[in-house]
């Protein structure tokens, strides 16, 4: 099964299984490349929000105009931060960004839970290694992938440049099967 993607400059589907790194400056808007990712060819979605609380999420989504009714938010930050959260069917909550085990158990029961064309979107890895570190980030990642092919779906994990080495960045960038490459003015390569 093929998933289109709607990102410019990258193939114009890509197989089920596959894992797309998203390269992006530490201040870039990747919330276009996000919806458009999410939104095309999908019957449901998994937003993994380490960098921000769910209703930021939502705001998003409804922002770039993606069907809500689809998306199933899993928010890392807000019990952290002692904000209020409303457990719903389409919000869910892990401890925090370090929770890396919550991340993958509640990937995977997403995962197991809907069926059809779902797409997972984690935003962001940046996060995760900050609150975690580079090894723990990277085994949670490996995990990731395998239930991404595993269950034959597609996803998108953010990293930003600027904040990681050459050497992190190459150790994010050999797992996946593309990178997407934003850059600061807004256009973007890609490598699959």
């Amino acid at each position: 099964m093929d998933y289109r993607l709607a990102i410019e400059n990258t193939p114009d589907t890509v197989p089920d299984g596959t894992g797309i790194l998203l390269l992006h400056p530490s201040t870039g808007e990747t919330d276009r490349i996000d919806t458009d990712f999410l939104s095309t060819d999908t019957d449901h979605m998994l937003v993994v929000s380490t960098r921000t609380a769910a209703r930021e999420v939502e705001q998003k989504l409804e922002h770039y105009e993606v069907d809500e009714s689809r998306a199933t938010i899993l928010d890392a930050l807000s019990v952290e931060r002692g904000y209020t959260r409303r457990q719903s069917d389409n919000v869910r909550y892990v401890s925090a960004p370090d929770d890396l085990q919550g991340i993958v158990d509640q990937t995977r029961v997403f995962l197991e839970s809907h069926e059809g064309k779902r797409r997972v979107s984690i935003d962001s890895v940046t996060e995760m290694v900050y609150y975690a570190d580079v090894d723990r980030t990277v085994g949670a990642v490996d995990a990731l992938l395998d239930l991404l092919e595993k269950h034959d779906v597609v996803g998108l994990f953010h990293l930003a440049k600027g904040v990681h080495d050459e050497a992190v960045i190459d150790r994010f960038r050999d797992r996946f099967d593309g990178v997407v490459d934003l850059s600061e003015d807004g256009t973007t390569t890609s490598q699959f």
